[in-house]
Protein backbone atom coordinates (compact mmCIF):
# COMPACT_ATOMS: atom_id res chain seq x y z
CA UNK A 1 0.00 0.00 0.00
CA UNK A 2 2.98 2.43 1.00
CA UNK A 3 4.53 1.42 -2.60
CA UNK A 4 1.35 2.43 -4.40
CA UNK A 5 0.79 5.65 -2.30
CA UNK A 6 4.94 6.39 -3.13
CA UNK A 7 4.21 5.78 -6.81
CA UNK A 8 1.14 8.21 -7.05
CA UNK A 9 2.48 10.90 -5.40
CA UNK A 10 5.84 10.33 -7.52
CA UNK A 11 3.45 10.43 -10.44
CA UNK A 12 1.57 13.81 -9.65
CA UNK A 13 4.47 15.51 -8.44
CA UNK A 14 6.26 14.79 -11.81
CA UNK A 15 3.05 15.73 -13.61
CA UNK A 16 2.51 18.92 -12.27
CA UNK A 17 5.96 19.89 -13.22
CA UNK A 18 5.04 20.31 -16.90
CA UNK A 19 1.58 20.70 -16.68
CA UNK A 20 0.43 24.82 -17.03
CA UNK A 21 -2.04 25.92 -14.58
CA UNK A 22 -3.63 28.26 -15.69
CA UNK A 23 -2.87 32.20 -14.04
CA UNK A 24 0.05 31.39 -13.04
CA UNK A 25 2.75 34.35 -14.51
CA UNK A 26 5.97 32.89 -15.99
CA UNK A 27 8.52 35.44 -16.51
CA UNK A 28 11.39 35.81 -19.25
CA UNK A 29 14.75 35.20 -18.12
CA UNK A 30 17.60 36.88 -19.87
CA UNK A 31 21.12 36.21 -19.25
CA UNK A 32 24.57 37.31 -20.56
CA UNK A 33 25.73 40.77 -22.50
CA UNK A 34 22.91 42.14 -24.51
CA UNK A 35 24.41 43.44 -27.59
CA UNK A 36 22.28 45.69 -30.18
CA UNK A 37 23.32 46.41 -33.95
CA UNK A 38 24.68 49.51 -32.95
CA UNK A 39 27.05 48.45 -30.83
CA UNK A 40 28.17 45.46 -33.57
CA UNK A 41 28.95 49.26 -36.17
CA UNK A 42 30.80 50.45 -33.96
CA UNK A 43 33.82 47.76 -33.18
CA UNK A 44 36.19 49.02 -36.01
CA UNK A 45 39.46 46.70 -36.83
CA UNK A 46 42.80 47.61 -34.57
CA UNK A 47 40.47 49.10 -31.66
CA UNK A 48 42.17 48.83 -28.34
CA UNK A 49 40.94 46.19 -26.06
CA UNK A 50 39.72 48.76 -23.91
CA UNK A 51 37.64 50.30 -26.67
CA UNK A 52 36.22 47.21 -27.28
CA UNK A 53 35.08 46.95 -23.52
CA UNK A 54 33.81 50.51 -23.48
CA UNK A 55 31.21 49.34 -26.49
CA UNK A 56 30.52 46.12 -25.50
CA UNK A 57 31.13 45.61 -21.22
CA UNK A 58 33.15 42.91 -20.00
CA UNK A 59 32.98 39.66 -22.07
CA UNK A 60 30.98 36.54 -20.25
CA UNK A 61 33.54 34.25 -20.53
CA UNK A 62 36.98 35.63 -19.17
CA UNK A 63 39.25 32.51 -20.89
CA UNK A 64 42.87 32.49 -18.44
CA UNK A 65 44.23 30.62 -21.20
CA UNK A 66 43.47 32.74 -24.43
CA UNK A 67 43.32 36.36 -23.56
CA UNK A 68 43.34 36.89 -27.51
CA UNK A 69 39.90 35.82 -28.13
CA UNK A 70 36.74 37.28 -26.33
CA UNK A 71 33.40 35.61 -26.22
CA UNK A 72 29.87 37.72 -25.93
CA UNK A 73 27.27 34.95 -25.02
CA UNK A 74 23.23 36.17 -24.68
CA UNK A 75 20.16 33.56 -23.70
CA UNK A 76 17.20 35.26 -23.64
CA UNK A 77 14.00 32.20 -22.24
CA UNK A 78 10.86 33.38 -23.26
CA UNK A 79 8.06 32.91 -20.72
CA UNK A 80 6.57 29.33 -21.14
CA UNK A 81 8.53 29.00 -25.03
CA UNK A 82 11.31 29.09 -26.73
CA UNK A 83 15.53 29.88 -25.75
CA UNK A 84 16.89 32.56 -28.08
CA UNK A 85 20.63 32.03 -27.56
CA UNK A 86 23.57 34.75 -29.23
CA UNK A 87 27.08 34.41 -29.63
CA UNK A 88 29.79 36.58 -30.62
CA UNK A 89 33.79 35.81 -30.54
CA UNK A 90 36.08 38.75 -30.86
CA UNK A 91 39.73 38.09 -31.70
CA UNK A 92 42.65 40.00 -31.28
CA UNK A 93 46.41 40.30 -32.65
CA UNK A 94 48.97 42.06 -30.82
CA UNK A 95 46.42 43.15 -28.38
CA UNK A 96 44.49 45.15 -31.14
CA UNK A 97 40.77 43.73 -32.49
CA UNK A 98 41.57 41.85 -35.68
CA UNK A 99 38.19 40.63 -36.48
CA UNK A 100 35.19 38.85 -34.93
CA UNK A 101 32.48 36.20 -35.64
CA UNK A 102 28.86 34.71 -34.68
CA UNK A 103 25.74 35.54 -34.67
CA UNK A 104 26.19 39.52 -35.49
CA UNK A 105 27.41 41.17 -38.66
CA UNK A 106 28.20 44.68 -38.98
CA UNK A 107 25.52 46.95 -41.23
CA UNK A 108 28.65 48.60 -43.39
CA UNK A 109 31.08 45.21 -44.32
CA UNK A 110 33.95 46.90 -45.65
CA UNK A 111 35.68 47.83 -43.05
CA UNK A 112 35.28 43.76 -41.62
CA UNK A 113 36.50 42.73 -45.19
CA UNK A 114 39.47 44.64 -45.28
CA UNK A 115 40.86 43.20 -41.98
CA UNK A 116 39.92 39.62 -43.11
CA UNK A 117 42.08 40.44 -46.44
CA UNK A 118 44.71 41.19 -44.41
Amino acid sequence: MKSVLLISTVLLVSSCSTFRFPGVHRISIQQGNVISQSMIDKLKPGMTKSQVRFVLGNPVIDDSLDQDQWDYIHTFHIAGGDVIRQKLALHFREDRLSYFEGDFLPSDRSDLLEAEAN
